[in-house]
């Protein structure tokens, strides 16, 4: 008996979920079958007052698993104590929520809760009205008469009917009552919004029961490994296929678009036959490239080409003018290096067809099943209804799990062999055929007024990777009257993707670091320079202003430390952070002490997890802005593990870390990146507070400081 079997043999109330031209409503089960659509219910409530609900956010750490139910049982009044969590199918037409023309459920760009909160908290109002109609005709009563506590509707005699009692007689109207957004809660009326709640995820992950991609095994089960081509966008011409397929536990080897994969009996005899694959590649589009030389030259030349292909991002005022007739003018160049995601768990698939070989079955990670759902059926020429997937947790994402792309190997190796495959990349792989946060070269200029306002603003950003080059580019924060903000493309093959945060981290790091440098040569307080002479808008100023107070900013430090600010902006939400940092000046290494950060990010939902999850921003920024770099010579990539791509050390991390959230009532704004665009620039400016130079190269490595120190 399945799921679905034991509800309706044990009259369970199931709510299945459909896409309305304004969000997601719900309608019940019965009703979606009637239509035709085999729908998984989205709220299931048992006659034992189980309330199953099922989840679309994808879990990697960051409590989307947990955060999203809990808007439902919120507005339901659940009884959380008895809330069961299941993952919702890879279907994004039912389960996504609404992305332009379309709908996703693509957990990236801090979307998860501040993209389902209306609709969720409308699917469990419309849940508590039918319950609460239903014990109104049970009790021949004015339903105006009855309320909900967790678990129960109660009337004024002290009556009370739980909600897996309903559940056994209930009626469901055909369509079910439409919520009003008055009917909805209010915040000082939330029992589980906004209060400490433990993450459901944690006690599988300890206990060892929670399932990741990498824990699936299944009978007759074969294991894989790849070797793609060392310059990205090349592919295989020939291998030593007969000398890997003779080595101890290989099966064989398989031909992919971009690489070879080793099949084998064991992991341990996958990754030995990788590592003896010798293959004659095709080269590749990055074939020469040197990503050093074009950082340091080419991307300059074709900042100063005024022949080069411009595309205007942001336009406001007249620039051109400004500058024309500013009382000063000052310019800025910056740059940053390509980074590695580095998620901990291996990028990894697990793929099984039937014995017909017309359906396949995806166990994997992702951010974003419904496209890897997408991106499987797409390489074998199946349609969706073909691919069953099923999410597994993810030991990091990051931006990288999200194109189904070692899935879609995991399931073309699946159906050459004939067998249960898992798939797994080695570290040194995902570094070889990575895709990195872009790098690039920024040029900023700022005219100043009579006065000494900002009333100028010029920033070109270059580099490859279109849209990932300038997300966070825009100042919303600043009201600098005439604004020109630029890209130019440098094309060079390097695969490139989302990174934590995307653009906003190596544009913030030169926003706020010029920022700084002009309230430098001001002679003013930082935060003085920006709320006067950058005109900062009022969430700005509430989060200076609270930031500041959290790290008492007119405070002497001790010797031998400073402080240095930013701003952060992401994803609807803002944030001003402190570091307070020291500089060893023999070795270069520069020690992050204390950082605070003040966030406004409208409704906190689930304030710990938010916390937990701003801080591992903060720690991930770190990571990057001190050690993460990916180079290329000749076309390849010069790391190869975590021994010389440097990550941040247990050792390193700040021995004090605050986050605070102001207290709105508005709707959630992202939270899952806010504290990672921040950290480059505060750590950069208290550098120069400690030496009256700039760091204007990210990340900033010790060889580089030291360089900077003697220079």
């Amino acid at each position: 008996m399945d799921r679905r079997d034991f509800f309706k043999a044990t009259g369970a109330l199931s709510f299945a979920v459909v896409v309305a031209g304004d969000g997601l409503r719900l309608v019940t089960e019965a009703q979606a079958q009637e239509k035709g659509k085999a729908i998984n219910a989205w709220v299931r409530i048992a006659p034992d007052g189980t309330v199953t609900i099922l989840t679309a956010g994808a879990e990697m750490g960051q409590g989307s698993m947990t955060s999203l139910p809990l808007i439902v049982a919120e507005e339901m009044d659940a009884d959380w104590s008895k809330v069961v969590l299941d993952w919702a199918p890879a279907d994004p037409k039912i389960y996504g929520y609404p992305l332009g023309e379309r709908r996703s459920m693509s957990i990236v760009g801090s979307r998860a809760v501040q993209t389902y909160y209306n609709d969720l908290r409308v699917a469990g109002a419309q849940v508590r009205k039918v319950l609460l109609a239903n014990a109104a005709e049970k009790w021949s009563t004015d339903v105006k008469t009855l309320r909900t506590e967790p678990g129960f509707v109660v009337d004024g005699a002290g009556r009370k009917l739980g909600y897996g009692e309903i559940a056994a007689f209930a009626k469901v109207p055909q369509p079910l009552p439409a919520v009003d957004a008055a009917e909805l809660k209010k915040n000082g009326e939330f029992r589980l919004i906004g209060k400490p709640v433990a993450r459901r995820d944690v006690p599988a992950k300890v206990n060892g029961e929670a399932k990741y991609g990498i824990d699936v095994q299944l009978p007759g089960m074969v294991y894989a490994s790849t070797r793609h081509c060392p310059e990205h966008g090349g592919e295989p011409e020939s291998w030593n296929d007969a000398k890997v397929r003779s080595m101890s536990g290989v099966l064989g080897t398989v031909r992919l678009p971009d690489g070879v994969a080793v099949v084998a009996d064991s992991i341990p005899h996958a990754l030995a036959g990788r590592l003896a694959l010798q293959v004659k590649w095709r080269r590749g589009a990055t074939a020469g490239f040197d990503s050093e030389t074009a950082l340091e030259q080419t991307y300059a030349k074709v900042h100063a080409d005024p022949a080069a292909k411009i595309e205007v991002l942001d336009s406001k005022g007249d620039a051109k003018s400004a500058f024309a007739s500013a009382a000063k003018t000052v310019r800025a160049e910056f740059r940053s290096d390509y980074g590695y995601h580095a998620q901990m768990e291996p990028l990894n698939a697990v793929a099984r067809f039937n014995a017909a070989g017309d359906r396949v079955e995806i166990w994997e990670g992702t951010q974003d099943p419904g496209t890897s759902r997408l991106a499987v059926a797409k390489t074998l020429g199946f349609n969706a209804e073909q691919v069953e997937f099923h999410q597994c947790y993810m030991g990091g994402g990051f931006g990288r799990r999200t194109l189904g792309d070692y899935a879609s190997e995991a399931a073309r190796i699946a159906r050459e062999v004939k067998k249960p495959v898992k798939l797994v990349w080695p570290r040194e792989e995902d570094l070889q055929y990575g895709m990195f946060r872009p790098q690039a070269f920024q040029c900023l200029e700022a005219a100043l007024d009579q006065e000494g306002k900002v009333a100028g603003w010029s920033h070109c950003v270059v580099g490859a990777g279109g849209g990932l080059l300038h997300t966070g580019v825009k100042i919303p924060y600043y009201g600098v009257p005439n604004q020109h903000i630029e890209m130019r493309g440098a094309p060079n093959g390097v695969r490139v993707k989302q990174w934590r945060a995307v653009g906003h981290v190596f544009n913030v790091f030169a926003i706020e670091s010029f920022v700084d440098q002009l309230a430098a040569d001001a002679g003013m307080d930082p935060i003085a320079f920006r709320l006067e002479r950058m005109r900062a808008t009022p969430k700005t100023r509430a989060v200076l202003e609270k930031v500041a107070q959290m790290c008492d900013w007119n405070t002497p430090r001790p010797a031998g430390r400073a402080l240095g600010l930013s701003l952060s902006d992401r994803s609807g939400s803002q944030a001003a952070g402190v570091a307070e940092v020291s500089l060893d000046r023999s070795s270069g290494k520069i020690r992050v002490h204390k950082a605070w950060l003040a966030v406004d990010g409208g409704t906190v939902v689930q304030p710990e997890m938010a916390r937990a999850n701003v801080e591992s921003g903060i720690v991930y920024g770190l990571s990057s802005v001190l050690h993460e770099r990916v180079t290329l010579k000749g076309g390849e990539v010069q790391q190869s593990n975590f021994h010389d791509y440097h990550v941040l050390r247990m050792s390193d991390v700040p021995e004090v870390m605050e986050v605070a959230f102001l207290a709105k009532d508005t709707k959630p704004t992202g939270l899952g990146e806010i504290g990672n665009p921040w950290v480059a620039a505060a750590v950069a400016n208290a550098v120069y507070r400690l030496t009256g130079k700039r760091l204007t190269h990210m990340p900033f490595t010790p060889e580089r400081v030291k360089g900077l120190l003697t220079a």
